[in-house]
């Protein structure tokens, strides 16, 4: 029977590198769930939002570790609020000067976000340059918890673990227990209504796409945890990022988090025994093929018709 415990062992040591894959893609995937799935805003760009708050977090170590060396085991904190402001700010003007006068096209914002996304990539490169880089990790983030032999779960990856559950709980309370949340799904319902009643959809419309923005900032900050940075490193969770919002369902912040669950979990233990191409390719077939029997998404809202 020992092979069948070394096989139980894989499996949990691919479903714990599959929860850091998960941690990143539902920070991404709960920004556009706010963008896409609250305001039918097609973001090509939201990855570059990623990469913005990934970079963050890679300036803010270099200049802990210059000017401040003392403080390297605290900086990851500030870099976290760091990344969610840039981003926050950078969204709050896109929406402002470009999104705003693209609701209700949706082919429109389609290609003006690729489009943005084109030339948010080349500023990265021409800023940063082509190479990828890497923030230097606080101490506590290093390192492994053994909690039994030939079972090493990652300090990195249970800081990314806590940190979604936090910002996942703090956007729940946001959209569903506070002033503002009603006011944003009673804007996205209807909006002249909302308007009539005092309701400035205009204000509401900026800080719901400037907080999409923020939390995909979040989410580089915690992708800067498993992986190095490139001015392309956020175009590669766009796709996944789409799929697990319209896979969980597009207004489900529930449906949201158990697509993103799924979709890593099966994508990581399907690595170990096939190709990476390949276990992404029977993900997303999977996915897809899902889509064609209950194309709502798993957890659809039910509106009164």
């Amino acid at each position: 029977m020992s092979w069948l415990s070394e096989f139980g062992g894989i499996l949990m040591m691919q479903g714990f590198n599959g929860l850091s894959v998960f941690c990143v893609l539902l920070l991404m995937a709960l920004g556009l769930a706010i963008i896409f799935g609250q305001m039918g805003v097609i973001n090509m760009a939201h990855g570059e939002f990623l990469t913005i708050g990934a970079y963050s977090t890679y300036l803010l170590s270099s200049l802990t570790t210059a000017y401040a060396p003392a403080l390297q085991p605290y900086y990851f904190f500030g870099a976290i609020v760091l990344a969610f402001l840039v981003a926050y700010a950078l969204g709050y003007l896109v929406e402002r000067f470009m999104i705003s006068h693209l609701y209700k096209r949706p082919l429109d914002t389609l290609l003006a976000t690729w489009g943005l996304s084109l030339v948010m990539q080349q500023s990265f490169r021409s800023i940063f340059g082509a190479k990828e880089v890497s923030a230097t990790l606080p101490d506590w983030l290093m390192g492994s918890f053994q909690p039994a032999e030939g079972i090493d779960i990652p300090l990195n990856g249970l800081f990314m673990m806590a940190l979604t559950i936090i910002l996942t709980g703090t956007i729940f309370v946001l959209l569903y227990r506070s002033r503002w949340g009603l006011q944003v799904r009673a804007t996205m319902q209807n909006r002249m209504m909302s308007g009539a009643v005092g309701i400035n959809t205009r204000k509401v419309d900026r800080t719901t796409f400037a907080l999409g923005c923020g939390v995909a900032g979040v989410a580089g900050a915690a992708f800067t945890t498993i992986g190095s940075t490139g001015p392309t490193s956020g175009s590669l969770y766009i796709v996944d990022t789409f799929l697990t919002v319209v896979f969980g369902g597009a207004q489900s912040l529930i449906g949201t988090i158990v697509s993103a669950f799924s979709i890593a979990q099966t994508q990581s233990t399907l690595e170990f025994f096939l190709t990476g191409s390949m276990a992404k390719v029977l993900t997303l077939s999977t996915v897809i093929l899902i889509l064609l029997m209950r194309p709502q998404g798993l957890f659809a809202t039910k509106l009164r018709k």
